[in-house]
């Protein structure tokens, strides 16, 4: 997992408009595993912050939001699959659903 300033950094991240996910990947025994974070960005005052509220209107964005991290995620997925198969690792695979 990637750090800066002593925090964890997503791996990847996507923006439409005020929707931001952020793709956070976590290293288990067997594999890799991909989490996202789905949150609003606003300003108070000269200040940005995030929200994990969204409104009504933003409910498309989040829609693509997630659809463009869950390609990100299985192209990523794949990336590494095939790596892996290169250098001659086996790792397990994700359930094909």
């Amino acid at each position: 997992m990637a750090q800066q300033n002593g925090k964890a950094k997503p791996v990847h991240e996507l923006r439409f408009g005020r929707i931001r996910a952020a793709i956070w990947e976590n290293e288990t025994q067997n594999d890799t595993r991909h989490n996202v974070t789905i949150s609003r960005l606003y300003k108070d005052g000269e200040q940005w912050k995030d929200s994990a509220s969204v409104g009504r209107d933003d409910l498309p964005l989040v829609a693509k939001v997630a659809d463009e991290a869950h390609s990100w995620i299985f192209a990523e997925s794949q990336r590494t699959r095939q790596q892996a198969a290169q250098n001659g690792s086996s790792q397990q695979q994700d359930a094909p659903f």
